[in-house]
């Protein structure tokens, strides 16, 4: 809308309109004093010609995007505090602190003898990362812990793709009270949910079936029971709900390829099996096959690899069909140079 009110183009057209008879070159005092308010009057211009991308669903972020949801009825899911399994040597008193890496963590309850849950003291993601020996902080004499299992996997705060994900499906498919969209729409109100899919009339008359991944498009069965609880709140009486997670397909990929020196065997690997990982994540619920002919378009982009030969996807040469009810996920890569 105002592309063309530059800095240059304001000053030269304020310029413009002074008398030839005055000094109009840089440096020279009617310059100098039309400079400043040609630098504001194009900053505000171009404030004004990307206000419209912050009040637009499309292309708002961050708090804009919260504000423009908000008229729908849409909030953004916040982080949640990870929940952990804790093993001692001996019985050891709640509250107390306990600390690894960067990360610190609070006793909350014991579940049996020597075994307890808890809390990480870090939102999101940070909560899953480690396993190993407790750093001591409140000085427990007498007794080491060890964390191991993850109870509650802590969520990062909602991506704005996922938010914007989430406003689409309510706008562009309207929810009634009961149909698919609606379990949906409720699935994705949890936090911890990617993504979701509902299957109507699964198990007969008044039978509802949602499957459910998390917000990295992985299985997590601990979202099964919140995405219950949370769709018996809200959902029609009458309707008989089971929530599940996808049944995850192993694709293994072998071939042989050809270096072009730049990068080493195992750097290839991790690229690929990165890159693979990410084509898999976008087939999830959207498509059920995964191309032979992307893998290969894959294996040709990672740097590294001039060309590859026998590619194999799960042992053959053709695309591989993925059910209803599963997902995707990155089984065996084996990728061999040839010399």
């Amino acid at each position: 809308m105002f592309e063309n009110m530059t800095y240059e183009n304001i000053l030269s057209d304020m310029l413009s309109r002074v008398t030839s008879d005055i000094d109009k070159r840089e440096g020279s005092i009617i310059y100098d004093a039309l400079a400043p308010a040609a630098y504001k009057l194009a900053e505000t211009y171009f404030m004004l010609n990307h206000f419209i991308d912050l009040v637009s669903g499309d292309t708002a972020v961050g708090e804009y995007l919260d504000r423009v949801v908000a008229d729908y009825g849409i909030t953004r899911k916040p982080s949640t505090y990870a929940i952990r399994q804790v093993e001692t040597t001996g019985p050891m008193n709640i509250g107390t602190r306990w600390g690894l890496n960067d990360t610190t963590y609070i006793i909350t309850e014991m579940l049996s003898t020597n075994i307890y849950s808890a809390k990480c003291e870090q939102l999101g993601t940070a909560g899953n990362q480690y396993s190993g020996t407790l750093e001591n902080i409140d000085n427990v004499s007498g007794v080491t812990a060890t964390l191991t299992d993850i109870i509650t996997p802590g969520a990062d705060e909602e991506t704005d793709d996922n938010l914007r994900a989430r406003f689409y499906t309510q706008i562009q498919a309207p929810s009634t009270s009961g149909n698919a969209d609606n379990y949906i729409k409720w699935a994705l109100e949890v936090p911890g949910v990617g993504d979701a899919k509902v299957f109507p009339l699964w198990n007969g008359n008044g039978t509802v079936k949602v499957l459910v991944v998390d917000s990295n498009m992985e299985i997590d069965e601990t979202l099964e029971q919140k995405v219950y609880n949370y769709i018996e709140t809200v959902r029609p009486i009458g309707a008989t709900v089971t929530v599940d997670s996808p049944i995850g397909k192993a694709i293994d990929v072998s071939a042989n390829i050809f270096l072009d020196g730049s990068k080493t065997l195992l750097e290839i690997q991790s690229a690929f099996t990165t890159a693979f990982t990410a084509y898999l994540k976008e087939t999830v619920f959207e498509t059920y096959s995964v191309s032979y002919a992307r893998i290969g378009s894959i294996l040709l982009s990672t740097p590294g690899i001039s060309d590859y030969t026998n590619l194999l996807v799960n042992g053959s040469n053709a695309n591989i069909v993925i059910g209803d009810a599963e997902m995707p996920i990155v089984g065996t890569v084996e990728l061999s140079e040839v010399v």
